[in-house]
């Protein structure tokens, strides 16, 4: 009998994020948290269906609209929509016509695309992405055929890199590609300041990179056209960038996978010549995209009232997030830790970087059913408000969580965590 053409292959290793569900689900114990998910639960821990978008089913339903194929490019009039959400309804990149916008699965789906493109179509080599990322980035830029590099972000304290980051990006040849986190930085909650963007702005023009900017959640840090911030100002440089952007997010739609990718050119010609490309390159992926994502988020956002309906949802699920961080600071002091976890509440979005490491999150997992990220990151939507058991069978209220995690750390100068030492026993954590 001939060898099997798959006898030399290994068990590719579980995704990082998507494993932690994985183990978290196997795990028989009733008393356990899941920190390592990425979407939004409310205290009760489940994933809610919007007002807004059941409305907007409700309507599509009505309407009895067949099921046949849409567009290359995406349902007709999304793109128009995406791009007043991103830029603003007056921007002049909207006004102008000089960006190109197509439908995407999810913030992945914009991400591939637009990879592929800038690599087999404009002939891009050379990846950055933040040091760390949300990790898929990395693995997104190899399987496109991307050299990797990376840059200093995150200091190993409570902020930002920004000498470094500096630093690195001037290093970089021209036209790499840069990843950037618009908002909401994933994994580690801290964005860059407004000035600090600038300097990101001016030395990507000065040396010829490629801005790729990646907003997956944008509503939950500030507000929607706050959180767009970044990508707004870039419009109004010189540059052409890119702009992946997802609303499986903002509306709860996670398994519809709906998101866009704008690319913003210096005029309207050259947009319609890269759409063209955009096009081309979604053929050879899936064809073209799905549509009931689409008809939802566009059924809301083309209507004053419905928009509105959506953007106070959203307010409450961003609210409940600065809620947890506060929560998740204060008990924390009332444990007794030595360390100000008012670094927490400096961070914005689903997620904070708490320093813990592969180590110290395996044994939480194993002693304690607390699941988080290799990275030490969390999900501050795992936690809950009430001390109630319909609230902490799911999402674990704040102090049931902290009470359960271990101390393994110590101060350890101005840095943390210090040296992971031996558990013995459900202590509360100390610096």
């Amino acid at each position: 009998m001939s060898s099997s053409l798959f006898s030399g292959l290994t068990a590719a290793p579980a995704d990082p994020i998507l494993g932690v569900a994985e183990k978290f689900r196997a795990d028989p114990r009733a008393e356990k948290v899941n920190l390592g998910v990425g979407a939004y639960l409310t205290e009760e821990g489940v994933t809610p269906i919007l007002e807004v978008v059941q409305e907007a089913e409700e309507a599509i339903t009505a309407a009895r609209i067949p099921h046949t194929y849409i567009p290359i490019s995406g349902l007709a009039g999304y793109g128009t929509l995406v791009q007043k959400m991103v830029f603003g309804a007056e921007s002049e990149v909207v006004l102008s016509g000089r960006a190109a916008t197509v439908q995407t699965l999810g913030g992945t789906g914009a991400l591939k695309v637009g990879m592929d493109f800038m690599h087999h179509v404009c002939g891009a080599t050379v990846g950055a992405t933040s040091k760390p990322t949300w990790g898929n980035h990395n693995s997104l830029l190899e399987m496109a055929g991307y050299e990797l590099k990376g840059y200093r972000y995150y200091d190993g304290k409570e902020g930002i890199d920004f000498t470094g980051l500096v630093e690195d990006l001037k290093a970089l040849p021209a036209k790499t590609l840069v990843i950037l986190h618009a908002c909401c930085h994933n994994p580690t909650g801290y964005d860059l300041t407004h000035d600090e963007w600038d300097e990101v702005i001016k030395i990507c023009s000065e040396k010829g990179l490629v801005p790729f900017l990646d907003m997956a959640y944008q509503g939950f840090g500030q507000g929607l056209a706050e959180d767009a911030w970044s990508i707004r100002r870039f419009a109004e440089s010189d540059l052409d960038f890119l702009v992946a952007t997802s609303y499986s997010k903002s509306f709860n739609l996670y398994g519809e996978r709906i998101g866009a990718l704008t690319v913003v050119t210096k005029n309207a010609e050259e947009a319609q010549v890269v759409l063209t490309q955009l096009k081309a390159v979604i053929r050879c992926i899936y064809s073209n995209p799905p549509a009931h994502g689409a008809r939802i988020v566009s059924h809301v956002l083309s209507d004053a009232a419905r928009y509105q309906h959506w953007e106070t949802e959203l307010a409450g699920m961003r609210n409940r997030i600065k809620e947890m961080r506060g929560l998740l600071a204060e008990e924390m002091t009332k444990l007794g830790a030595k360390r100000d976890f008012s670094f927490v509440t400096r961070q914005a979005g689903m997620f904070s970087f708490t320093g813990l490491t592969p180590e110290q999150v395996a044994k939480l997992a194993s002693d304690y059913g607390v699941y988080a990220v290799k990275n030490g990151r969390i999900c501050i939507c795992g936690l809950g408000r009430s001390e109630s058991p319909r609230s902490c069978r799911k999402s674990v209220c704040v102090r049931k969580t902290l009470k359960r995690w271990p101390n393994t750390w110590k101060s350890s100068g101005t840095r943390f965590p210090g040296p992971l030492r031996p558990l013995t026993a459900p202590e509360f954590w100390q610096f």
